[in-house]
């Protein structure tokens, strides 16, 4: 099959941004029924806007348990988060939906994410790649390999990745850019499909482009 990736035996999945959907993630692993064979990658964006931040990351820690394979990438969320609680650009993480985040962290008056939940969001890779696909949060910026790639644009690039026709030889699998649906092109999957915003959360097969979506 083409883009196939002959060392992975099984379903090679992508799930978008998930934003604090604690209850659409529930619902949609059971539906797509993660097997040992297979490799999921997740997008990034698990934080923030969604009411229940931390039992996402509680879920993404148990399926890390369960199938060490899978792959978890950084969103521009979690990267906002760390910078806050680094004391950086407080104000642009509170303005991009992280007073959500931080209100179910805090516990005795103060905020406290636990210590399996900080190295999980510190072990977060920029992006994965595969013998025929490349996954990314945001995208990339044309003409530069992964490895080129500016860790800003990684995490944050939209129309000059968007608006291009450049080709990395492979499927570039992203989320970011919020979507009514997923998008699809020769060389490009789009898998925000906007649950941070009370729309769907979507897992995809790339290979065949199978998806599943659970509707907020």
């Amino acid at each position: 099959m083409p883009g196939a990736d002959p060392h992975i035996s099984g379903r090679l999945l992508a799930v978008g941004d998930i934003h604090g959907q604690a209850e659409l993630l529930a619902k949609l692993l059971k539906q797509v029924d993660l097997q040992p064979a297979d490799v999921a990658v997740f997008l990034g964006d698990y934080i923030d806007r969604g009411p229940d931040s931390p039992g996402v990351i509680d879920q993404l820690l148990e399926l890390q348990d369960r199938f060490p394979q899978t792959v978890f990438l950084k969103g521009n969320h979690e990267a906002m988060l760390l910078d806050y609680l680094a004391g950086r650009e407080t104000l642009l993480y509170l303005l991009n939906g992280g007073a959500t985040t931080l209100a179910g962290y805090h516990r005795d008056n103060r905020i406290h994410i636990p210590p399996r939940h900080l190295e999980f969001f510190h072990s977060l890779r920029l992006w994965y790649e595969t013998d025929g696909f490349i996954f990314v949060h945001a995208g990339l910026r044309p003409g530069l390999s992964p490895e080129q790639q500016n860790h800003q644009d990684l995490l944050w690039i939209r129309e000059d990745f968007l608006e291009s026709d450049f080709d990395w030889g492979k499927t570039v699998v992203f989320g970011h850019t919020p979507l009514k649906s997923p998008a699809f092109s020769e060389h490009r999957i789009g898998l925000d499909t906007g649950a941070g915003h009370g729309r769907a959360l979507t897992c995809c097969e790339v290979r065949n482009r199978r998806c599943w979506s659970v509707n907020g």
